[in-house]
């Protein structure tokens, strides 16, 4: 699809609020596992991982239609955005971690349901060298190692499940996980640029609301921006 290879961003609540998604075209993407209305340009796609809607809950997006679509744009890379909750007092709201590893030992997502293939998950280390360099460039606080934790949603975590977690983990999420074991699957490097919107329930004596996430997801917004901007010009 196209003489050069695409960079693709899967892209969250984050970036609900931006105009970046008027920069491309909105395309529908037809795969095995169901339809994927994606933007693109001619050298990179945006998919959001809640749809173009903004409507699909975690628990409910179509894990393999999405990283399906990208294979067949046989794109290099992707580069996720996700959002999640710090399990670490020093890791406050509003920075951004790049994951080096994480946990996900529930509803695995797999697209081999119907053979024997086992791999070895992992996170691509040159595009976490790619995504710190650019978050560093635009002026972004950014930790660059951390344990990711993937919950099932689309609730979020009572006390005792985050005082379990802390101990093996820096953040918590409900998508990373998934589109890393697939985008593996499917051969096609994978890391993630995650944004802090809170610290998790019970980390911190403040009461944790979902509109106190919101809020800080849209002061994320600016630096995210730029660092896909950043990106896409250069």
């Amino acid at each position: 699809m196209g003489d050069m290879r695409s960079l693709a961003f899967i892209v969250g609540t984050s970036l609900f609020e931006s105009k970046i998604f008027e920069m491309f075209e909105l395309v529908s993407v037809a795969t095995e596992y169901g339809e994927v209305s994606l933007y693109r340009d001619n050298r990179f796609i945006m998919v959001p991982r809640h749809s173009v809607k903004k409507n699909i809950p975690p628990h409910r997006i179509n894990y393999k239609a999405n990283i399906s679509a990208l294979k067949k744009f046989d794109v290099e890379r992707i580069v996720a955005i996700n959002s999640g909750g710090s399990l670490k007092k020093e890791i406050a709201p509003g920075m951004l971690v790049v994951p080096h590893d994480y946990i996900n030992p529930w509803r695995i997502q797999t697209f081999f349901d119907s053979e024997i293939r086992h791999i070895i998950p992992s996170l691509d280390e040159e595009t976490r060298k790619f995504i710190i360099s650019r978050v560093k460039k635009v002026g972004g606080d950014v930790v660059e190692r951390g344990v990711y934790i993937q919950t099932t949603g689309p609730r979020l975590e009572t006390r005792a499940e985050i005082n379990f977690l802390k101990n093996f983990g820096h953040i918590v999420g409900m998508t990373m996980a998934n589109e890393a074991t697939l985008s593996k699957e499917a051969d096609i490097p994978y890391a993630a640029l995650c944004s802090v919107d809170n610290y998790c329930h019970g980390i911190v004596e403040e009461e944790l609301t979902y509109e106190k996430i919101r809020e800080a997801s849209k002061r994320s917004l600016s630096i995210i921006e730029a660092f896909i901007k950043n990106i896409i010009q250069k």
